[in-house]
């Protein structure tokens, strides 16, 4: 494949990220216009409440497994193991990543989000696996 194919997934993750960003503006500044919390308390992040913790935590983990994530989709291009599987593969991956953050965010359910958490954490093993074998049979 070899194109820019591989790279669109990571945009599609960066949109999340953007987008966590302005859920977790918004819901502070609900907050502080409700005066439940004074904008001066955001300042060290202490007693964060629940309403945006939940975002905070969950903007948090974006920048945890898809580290790997990106790594992954880099090497894939630079080696030339960018084919329609892997593709594939990553656009389940940030799918996977959406449907976790939408849960993280709205009802927390580790009965929901726990196994999400995990196919991702599975695709993007298949995904290294598949760099892996690509690069020893190179």
């Amino acid at each position: 494949m070899t194109g820019y194919q591989i790279f669109w997934p990571l945009v599609a993750h960066v949109a999340l990220v953007y987008g966590l960003y302005a859920l977790l503006g918004l819901r502070r500044a609900k907050m502080v216009r409700a005066g439940s919390v004074a904008k001066s308390d955001y300042r060290e992040n202490r007693g964060e409440p629940a309403e945006s913790l939940v975002v905070k935590n969950c903007l948090a983990n974006q920048f945890e497994l898809p580290v790997l994530f990106y790594a992954c989709c880099v090497l894939l291009y630079v080696t030339e193991a960018d084919n329609l599987v892997s593709v594939c593969l990553a656009w389940l991956f940030v799918a996977l990543r959406y449907v976790h953050a939408g849960v993280h965010v709205t009802s927390n359910d580790l009965r929901y989000r726990s196994p999400l958490f995990a196919a991702g954490y599975g695709v993007l093993a298949v995904m290294w696996g598949w760099l892996a074998v690509w690069m020893a049979m190179g």
